[in-house]
């Protein structure tokens, strides 16, 4: 029922008001009935994954470790899930008897009576020791669980983020592991069989 126009009340000014409220609820309709679209779906669906790796071994190398270490931390700051997070270092670095702060480790100095960031603190290592070799960095890599005693591999999906970080040395076409190399036509050959599997929507390779 429409309200009574007093004097001086402008009927255009009612009709406005009904064609908005009008607006508004076939709006609220169409947004009752609304369906996202696909690529809102298959984002909800996304899930991110990561696999860390210092390929070195030895005090020596401390810079591999806490750098994979750090990597690790950035990961569950920016909400990682941990148990998509897949570590492997030797990890003989933090209680060597060089490390002058035994149990921890260190990514960048800081100043003067500034504490330094412990990133050792909360590193889930994964594989470690013997375990550190091109074999396990393949298996972990495809998803080839078998071998490894249960040990976690990627078990991404088409819809998913990977992020691969490898720190250690290497030369031309070989990149380095504590007691051999890995070559380049290896380390294809699992990026192309996690391609052809559907292993990833996007992947992110930081070699160093």
């Amino acid at each position: 029922r429409r309200p009574t126009v007093w004097p001086g009340q402008p009927q255009k000014l009612l009709d406005m008001l009904y064609r908005t409220l009008f607006a508004g609820a076939a709006l609220i309709n169409a947004v009752g009935a609304w369906t996202p679209p696909k690529e809102v779906e298959e984002a909800a669906k996304t899930s991110h994954w990561a696999v860390l790796i210092a390929g070195s071994s030895g005090y020596g190398n401390y810079r591999h470790q806490a750098d994979v270490c750090h990597a690790y931390q950035i990961m569950i700051k920016n909400g990682i899930d941990p148990d998509k997070i897949i570590t492997l270092a030797v990890d003989d670095v933090a209680n060597d008897d060089m490390n002058p702060f035994p149990g921890k480790l260190f990514n960048k100095p800081t100043g003067d009576g500034t504490p330094g960031t412990d990133v050792y603190a909360g590193c889930k290592i994964d594989y470690s020791g013997s375990m550190v070799t091109p074999e396990t960095f393949v298996k972990v890599l495809t998803g080839d669980a078998a071998g490894l005693d249960g040990g976690k591999v990627l078990q991404s999906t088409k819809l998913d983020r990977v992020f691969v970080n490898f720190v250690d040395h290497g030369g031309v076409n070989i990149i380095g592991f504590p007691r051999t190399t890995m070559h380049a036509r290896d380390l294809v050959a699992a990026l192309t069989k996690m391609h052809s599997a559907g292993m990833y929507k996007e992947l992110v390779f930081y070699l160093e």
